[in-house]
């Protein structure tokens, strides 16, 4: 079975007008617009897949609960619904019980654009409500294009940071925490319930090989989970890209395995998450 974590539902209503109106310049093609149509024809290659939108309440985005829950029901494609919160909302803890009752599972936070620092201990009454649902955080972790982001809430650490506070709940990074990657992968190996995934990993072909060498080196592959990044890829480019980055050799120096790959596309995500279809 082939899970893809890490797949987007995009509207330019949702999604707002600095992402829309910016898209072109910083990716080089239009906003892509996602429908139930495109999204299971990317989806082909793979058996679930997870889904999310965005909120970012400081750059107007936001991604209500229902566009989600009722995107699932129209796609073809299995899928496990994510809600989309920012813990600065007053509402928050309302936002996630509504999430729960739509039969959402997970939590997808975007701390680089919302500029909430989860270091901040007012928000863990959101985090102990996210492990009370049994909810799935999934981070975005690391770079971003958007000028008004705030990197320095962004970086690794900080999800070490909430691993500690609150260890039975479980995380995902998303892009292996692209640049910081190394880090990324000193988290993963001291906290039993937090994962990465690797999304955005093939993009970069001299970043991403010097990561998953590191993954092997520090003996976590069993802790990488595969995602797209759809639309931005489809699951089909992400696996030619992984098996492209097993394929580089720098002399004598250690190289990506292709049995790692193989272990990271066929990953069983979705017990590793405690998720069920």
């Amino acid at each position: 079975m082939i899970i893809d974590v890490h797949t987007h539902f995009m509207t330019c209503e949702c999604w707002g007008s600095e992402w829309s109106e910016n898209w072109e310049p910083v990716y080089g093609s239009p906003f892509p617009e996602v429908t139930p149509e495109k999204y299971d024809l990317a989806m082909k290659d793979v058996d679930v897949a997870i889904v999310f939108g965005m909120r970012a309440t400081a750059a107007n985005v936001a991604t209500p609960n229902e566009k989600i829950a009722s995107f699932c029901k129209e796609t073809k494609t299995k899928t496990i619904g994510f809600m989309a919160l920012d813990p600065s909302d007053t509402d928050v803890l309302e936002q996630m019980k509504d999430g729960v009752r739509l039969g959402l599972r997970g939590i997808k936070l975007y701390p680089v654009l919302a500029h909430f620092d989860p270091r901040d201990t007012k928000f863990d009454s959101f985090f102990q409500a996210a492990q009370k649902f049994e909810l799935v955080l999934l981070w975005h972790v690391g770079a971003t294009p958007s000028p008004p982001g705030d990197l320095s809430i962004s970086h690794p650490l900080i999800i070490d940071d909430v691993a500690r506070r609150f260890p039975a709940l479980t995380q995902i990074m998303a892009h292996l925490g692209h640049p910081w990657q190394r880090e990324t992968i000193a988290v993963l190996r001291k906290n039993r319930r937090v994962f990465a995934d690797i999304s955005a990993t093939w993009a970069r072909p001299f970043d991403g090989y010097h990561a998953l060498v590191r993954a092997q080196e520090w003996s976590v592959t069993d802790k990488l989970l595969f995602g797209s990044d759809f639309p931005l890829w489809t699951p089909r480019i992400a696996m030619d890209g992984l098996y492209e980055i097993s394929k580089l050799r720098a002399g004598t120096l250690p190289y990506v395995r292709k049995e790692t790959i193989d272990q990271i596309i066929n990953q069983d995500s979705l017990t590793m998450l405690k998720l069920s279809i």
